[in-house]
């Protein structure tokens, strides 16, 4: 399995279509998966720190995970199908004991957020659906990469609620 960190949410543009971009720790390649705006909401809010006045259903399923002694140990992003992703949230409990329930990318994502959880990937996804940007230290690369940081530096979770 390779690690993922999230590099953020953003809305691509003329659709309007929320992305999650994902990026291989330690390599060139990102996985970017289209989300619904709810969910990019609530990663943003995972990302930025923000704490809602109500939990979000992902801060309740991060209580109930808790209130039940669960611990999600991983998050694995396993397979995409007709352009759907698919992934395993990994749950362990203190007798010891594992389930593995399926589930969209990013709702498992932004649980993992919110417990400080580890996100995987297969070599086999990422070469399938993963896209190559240019090493660091090229002009290129520098530039997508300045161009994305600039934009999440502008961009509020507000900006994905319809």
């Amino acid at each position: 399995m390779i690690a993922l960190e999230v590099v953020g949410v953003r809305v691509e543009m003329p659709s309007n279509q929320p992305i999650l971009l994902l990026k291989e720790v330690g390599g060139a390649r990102f996985l970017p998966i289209w989300v619904g705006a709810v969910e990019a909401t609530a990663i943003a809010f995972a990302q930025q720190g923000v704490e809602p006045p109500r939990p979000l259903t992902h801060d309740l399923m991060k209580e109930i995970l808790d209130g039940l002694a669960g611990i999600l140990s991983a998050v694995h992003v396993i397979k995409v199908e007709d352009g759907i992703f698919f992934a395993h949230l990994i749950i362990h409990n203190e007798a010891g004991g594992m389930i593995e329930i399926s589930a969209r990318p990013s709702d498992a994502i932004a649980l993992a957020l919110r417990t400080d959880t580890a996100i995987w990937t297969t070599q086999a996804l990422l070469d399938e659906a993963g896209i190559e940007i240019p090493e660091q230290g090229s002009a290129v690369a520098n530039e997508e990469v300045e161009k994305f940081k600039e934009f999440l530096d502008q961009i509020n979770p507000e900006d994905f609620l319809s």
